[in-house]
């Protein structure tokens, strides 16, 4: 259903860039949506809680991006993941962390999240994280869509058509399983994040739980601090944990509550992913001065395809040193800074918007120092009113291969879930040989 008088049919077929500003419609079908987030019994009335306590999760209307930029993020992903596995490179990012990133047990770390901002060049790296959320949200967001007009359901059709998304799901925590426990019988499994009730994506933590069930899983939400170490087993309630999805945001399970958790995992005793190792190897954001700097790669050993591609992909990134000091500071409103340890945008600043007591605690603390990449934009309409918000694109990944590509739209300086008409929202990709 077209929603606004100027219907962009006569748009169609046009560029993305130009149905990012002019195709205002909503095409977010809450009904739909409410189907696809409590397909089973036990989720009623997830939608009338995400309502009331995340009225901004989701936006009502879409992202586009050209078939050309999906290549480029798809690109990117595995250019990166193969850099991670060279031994150069891999001894630089272990040797600066947390011993307990050293343990490797097997598996590769389920939901990563790459999210890049969309420049006049193509698609920019801004961060990459382990623990990614939103998957599953997304994945019901994508279904939940309808074409605003007929010009555009062959664009939307190709685009939200998920119906092979679950099986990769539950085939990736399966082949984590593998990887560490072999032809193993896998019995169980535990969403853990502190407070998880608490926790701003707490609905999807029972999306997975209801995925696992419905694969043959017995299937929980715990604390970590709820965990127990008797030296062999970790266990919960008394029983034995199989495996762990990990959404804490200790990479490194430092805090004392996570103890139980970080004796079984550095005993081999669970099967934990995402894992502190795939933090160090990849989300530690000074691995975004590595993979910027030509140099290194290259006595990696890393291939000239792929430093030509991380080089036009990846922003130019410098560690904070008080001896870069007046350097930076100079140079701050071409600058985004963020720490090392870093989610969410935390603590993360645009270098024009600095004040010099917050410059301080920078110069105090483990920031990197990144070239400023302007978010795209999206003209949407909230409630009448034509709305310029900006949007980042996030690819959730799995072995360095693209699941899904989602947005998230928002107002101010970092991404958020408090603007209104912002949120998450699915891309739709524009053919290539239509978007001209």
């Amino acid at each position: 259903m077209c929603f606004h008088d100027h219907c962009p049919t006569a748009l169609y077929p046009a560029s993305a860039e130009a149905l990012n500003r002019d195709c205002y419609c909503r095409t977010l079908n809450r009904e739909r949506l409410r189907a696809q987030l409590e397909g089973d019994p036990s989720l009623m009335g997830m939608m009338d809680n995400i309502n009331q306590h995340q009225p901004n999760l989701f936006s009502s209307s879409v992202v586009f991006v050209s078939d050309q930029v999906q290549r480029q993020i798809e690109a990117t992903v595995t250019a990166i993941e193969r850099v991670a596995a060279l031994s150069g490179y891999q001894s630089q990012a272990l040797a600066r962390v947390n011993t307990l990133a050293q343990c490797n047990f097997g598996p590769r770390a389920v939901c990563m999240g790459y999210d890049f901002h969309l420049s006049a060049h193509g698609p920019q790296l801004i961060e990459i994280n382990t623990n990614a959320g939103g998957l599953l949200l997304n994945a019901a967001l994508a279904r939940a869509q309808e074409a605003c007009c007929d010009g555009l359901n062959l664009a939307f059709t190709a685009s939200t058509r998920r119906t092979s998304l679950t099986h990769a799901l539950i085939s990736m925590f399966q082949t984590e399983w593998r990887l560490q426990r072999g032809n193993a019988p896998w019995r169980n499994v535990l969403i853990v994040d502190s407070a998880p009730a608490a926790q701003y994506l707490a609905p999807e933590f029972e999306l997975f739980r209801q995925l696992f069930t419905a694969h043959g899983l017995s299937a929980g939400i715990a604390d970590p601090s709820e965990f127990h170490w008797d030296g062999k087993q970790l266990l919960y309630q008394g029983s034995p944990v199989d495996m762990v999805y990990n959404r804490l945001t200790d990479f490194y399970l430092e805090d004392p509550a996570h103890l139980a958790l970080r004796q079984a995992y550095a005993a081999g005793a669970v099967v934990l992913t995402p894992h502190p190792r795939a933090h160090a190897l990849l989300a530690d954001k000074r691995n975004l001065i590595a993979l910027s700097q030509d140099a290194l790669l290259s006595a990696w050993g890393t291939s000239a395809t792929d430093r030509k591609l991380l080089a036009a992909r990846v922003p130019a990134t410098r560690l904070v040193t008080p001896e870069r000091a007046d350097e930076l500071w100079a140079q701050r409103r071409q600058l985004f800074f963020k720490p090392v340890a870093g989610y969410g945008a935390k603590a993360a600043y645009r270098g024009d918007k600095l004040t010099r007591r917050v410059w301080a605690d920078i110069l105090a603390g483990d920031f990197v120092a990144q070239a400023l990449v302007p978010p795209g934009e999206r003209m949407i309409d909230v409630d009448g009113v034509l709305t310029d918000l900006k949007f980042d694109l996030r690819a959730y990944t799995y072995n360095g291969q693209v699941q899904l590509l989602a947005a998230r739209m928002y107002a101010g300086q970092t991404t958020n879930f408090r603007t209104q008409g912002g949120g998450f929202a699915p891309v739709i990709v524009v053919p290539e040989q239509e978007a001209h």
